[in-house]
């Protein structure tokens, strides 16, 4: 190569000299991570930060792009690419203890089953159909680099996870001040703090359709606050990987969680819903800001949005693809309500039954109760097979009380005069 001077060193004793050495988009090194262990990484970006050095922006093979990452120079170990790097047709292939601890072991396909699942490594292109496999490559390319490292919302400093589409003079900001109440975003900290003493909004637009203690959500219409959820959207794409709604928000009702306090309502998290959906879909879109995750609030926006279907009369299911915090909410649901249902039923209860009780889509019923292995397709049916002892102990194991309930009797929200019942629901 004719710039292999610049780019490797010949000798093992200058490999980690980064005076002389030109960094390139797609090269693979070994690079030190927060917590000083050494992961397979690939370069997607070069810049210059603030202070005129250079940073590369690196995904760390096998792991969710929610923690690829700007680093500094110095994290990069350069004898990972010089000395023995165990290249196959010029890439990089480096073993997947490597990701861990950096030790040289081997690992079984049993031990890389277990880590794709943990670090939800994503299929390969080669494994989708061609269609999909198109719409991703799309996908990836547009959003690949994440350059707003973090935002401030409210007392609190927010990591990004993923790439926003913000305006171009905002999106390539290393941080971005937005205001918890209106969402208006600005580059400059003094702009915040002059909008904070001046802006007038102390809650979500649109009707407040819940009250409980110091929980509230608000019902707001798309095509009534264009900007506000135009904004909303922005700021949950930086926490969402599969989110391609950002400026067509007239056809979509936003649901915002708030916590109440005496300075008013602070945004915890919100659902999506098509107006009218032609696929049966009662969810576009769910998100729980970081700060306030592991908190119940997830499955309590997941319970209201069933709620809603059950006074519409309608069963419903999320949009896909959901992401993979959201995959883990939505299984977790409907496994302690259809669990909770078969227990007071009894376990001759049917699918349809299920169904029926809960608003869950017949679909969303079989594939949970296919995961707990409880039924068998038997006849051109799906039923339950299972004893009411084994009910029972499921029960008790996993039908704990959730932090947060949605009370029905604090929620003040009428069907749309425009749909008709699809399906009745039970209590």
């Amino acid at each position: 190569m004719a710039d292999g001077n610049k780019r490797h060193h010949s000798g093992k004793e200058n490999c980690n000299d980064k005076s002389h050495w030109v960094p390139e988009i797609g090269d693979h090194y070994l690079v030190k991570r927060s917590d000083n262990t050494l992961h397979a990484a690939e370069i997607i970006q070069v810049r210059q930060n603030e202070f005129g050095t250079q940073e590369l922006y690196v995904h760390y093979e096998g792991f969710d792009r929610r923690l690829d990452e700007w680093v500094d120079l110095d994290r990069l170990d350069l004898s990972s690419k010089c000395e023995d790097p165990q290249s196959k047709n010029g890439e990089l292939t480096i073993s997947l203890a490597d990701f861990t601890d950096g030790t040289d072991r081997k690992i079984t396909r049993n031990q890389k089953r277990k880590h794709d699942e943990i670090n939800h490594v994503q299929k390969t292109f080669a494994e989708m159909d061609p269609t999909t496999a198109a719409l991703e490559k799309e996908h990836e390319a547009i959003t690949k680099v994440k350059y707003i490292d973090k935002i401030q919302f409210g007392k609190y400093e927010i990591d990004a996870w993923y790439f926003s589409p913000y305006p171009e003079e905002y999106g390539k900001q290393p941080k971005l001040w937005v205001c918890e109440f209106c969402l208006k975003y600005m580059k400059l900290e003094k702009s915040f703090r002059y909008h904070q003493s001046q802006c007038t909004w102390r809650h979500p637009p649109g009707k407040e359709i819940y009250r409980k203690g110091t929980i509230s959500v608000f019902e707001v219409d798309g095509k009534d606050w264009k900007i506000y959820c135009q904004n909303l959207c922005l700021l949950a794409k930086l926490f969402l990987d599969h989110k391609t709604l950002y400026f067509d928000v007239e056809p979509f009702m936003f649901y915002i969680l708030v916590e109440v306090d005496r300075y008013g309502c602070h945004l915890v998290g919100y659902f999506s819903k098509e107006k009218e959906s032609p696929d049966g879909n009662n969810l576009a879109c769910i998100l729980t800001l970081p700060p306030h995750q592991r908190k119940g609030y997830g499955k309590f926006l997941i319970a209201l949005s069933y709620e809603l279907s059950i006074i519409e009369g309608v069963v419903g299911s999320p949009e896909k693809p959901l992401s993979d915090l959201g995959k883990l909410s939505y299984r977790s649901y409907w496994t302690s309500v259809l669990l909770d249902c078969i227990y007071r039923m009894g376990v001759k209860v049917s699918m349809r039954e299920l169904e029926k009780m809960t608003s869950i889509s017949y679909m969303d019923v079989v594939s949970t109760l296919q995961s707990l292995n409880l039924i068998k397709y038997w006849k051109g049916n799906h039923i339950l097979c299972v004893t009411p002892k084994l009910i029972e102990e499921l029960y008790q194991k996993v039908c704990k009380k959730p932090p947060l309930l949605v009370d029905p009797t604090c929620l003040r929200w009428e069907k749309p005069l425009s749909k008709l019942p699809v399906k009745v629901a039970k209590r």
